[in-house]
């Protein structure tokens, strides 16, 4: 297997766990970037750039990462909230007026990042073309009635995120978060990051589909969920279920008006290396550039919501917009924020250890929150830190 990039002196063991990937976990097209201290350390990328292709991936290479996106949204909101123009402990109602309907005049801002919105499903799911009309999405979240009291407990809003952080942002700033995290985030550190691709960027970005790998073909590694997730999953009925299904029937992801619009929950496009870059200046600074200040660093991984949650059902643990550490969701170490894309992508930061991550890929998966090419990767940081 061809792998091009480069590996800073002692991350040799993260080259060797990319390169089993392929040769084992059946990948099909990926990149993996680390950086450490905001040095860079890590930039590797081999296979091919689309899941059903033969052109090869190539440095800026990029692709959708799912949840993934959702850290970057997060960033949005907390850097606004240290700019002083959101107060993340004022109710979602004072910036966003229609959304108090049916109780939910009690959610505040820091609820939508921790899921505890109470909204993780909606009753009358969205067609893909609805989805990405920012007003349509809006209006019918406003109305929805929660599913709990906000802020009494959590449940992962899987898809509802997108137009939660997307509307509190547009009424704040007046601009799309897509818009805000180009000129606010991405400009300043250069990055390949985009939620809401422009047309011009396009040719950027490969296509991507489900991926089987050969243990999965034999049964060897099959995913076998505990039976109370593997219930509420089966249930078109549960929570879960819902969640999932809010989008209704699943859009094609590689349908460019999909790409184009900015879905803060599930459709940024980005390269590793971007990915990695971000979270790179979230804990420090890369080039000069921090996005985050210490106090809004500590408390975006606070824990804020830990438990069983009402949507993914096993035990979890959020901080502000981030998956923290914890047993279903994997990371370096336990002060490590981040967050997984469905299937296979990951963007954490472990500021004890000064190591940045990104993980990007062409072939997604049946997992959620571990998928085990991501975790290789992460073990092989962990050795070559040893």
């Amino acid at each position: 297997m061809d792998v091009n990039g480069m590996v800073a002196e002692g991350f040799e063991p993260v080259r060797e766990a990319f390169v089993r990937n392929f040769e084992t976990l059946g990948e099909r097209g990926a990149a993996v970037a680390v950086y450490r201290h905001g040095r860079k350390v890590v930039d590797l990328w081999g296979g091919t750039r689309d899941i059903d292709g033969t052109a090869p991936w190539e440095q800026g290479t990029a692709q959708i990462v799912h949840s993934a996106t959702k850290g970057v949204a997060a960033a949005v909101l907390l850097m606004l909230a240290e700019r002083g123009e959101l107060d993340l402990d004022a109710p979602v109602g004072h910036y966003w007026p229609e959304f108090k309907a049916h109780g939910k005049e009690r959610a505040l801002v820091w609820h939508l990042l921790a899921h505890r919105a109470g909204v993780p499903a909606l009753d009358r799911p969205l067609t893909p073309a609805e989805a990405i009309d920012p007003d349509f999405a809006a209006a019918v979240l406003a109305a929805q009635p929660p599913a709990w009291e906000p802020g009494t407990d959590h449940g992962y809003h899987a898809h509802t995120y997108s137009w939660l952080t997307g509307e509190l942002v547009r009424r704040v700033t007046g601009r799309s978060i897509g818009a805000w995290i180009a000129t606010e985030i991405a400009e300043p550190l250069g990055l390949d990051l985009w939620v809401g691709l422009p047309e011009a960027e396009a040719w950027r970005a490969g296509r991507v589909g489900p991926l089987k790998t050969p243990a999965e073909n034999s049964g060897a590694l099959r995913l076998r969920p505990k039976r109370a997730v593997a219930d509420a999953y089966a249930d078109p009925t549960s929570l879960t279920r819902r969640a999932y299904a809010v989008i209704t029937p699943l859009p094609d992801e590689n349908d460019p008006a999909y790409r184009a619009a900015a879905l803060s929950a599930a459709n940024g496009i980005m390269t590793a290396d971007g990915l990695a870059r971000f979270y790179a200046a979230l804990a420090g600074e890369v080039d000069g550039v921090r996005l985050f200040t210490p106090r809004t660093l500590e408390r975006a991984r606070a824990e804020a919501s830990v438990g069983p949650d009402r949507v993914l059902i096993l035990p979890m643990r959020f901080g502000l917009g981030y998956m923290l550490h914890s047993g279903a969701s994997p990371l370096l170490g336990p002060g490590s924020f981040g967050h997984p894309g469905r299937g296979g992508p990951l963007g954490f930061a472990d500021p004890e250890s000064g190591i940045a991550f990104g993980y990007v890929t062409n072939g997604f998966r049946t997992s959620v929150t571990a998928d085990p090419r991501a975790q290789a990767l992460v073990r092989a940081v962990r050795t070559s830190l040893a």
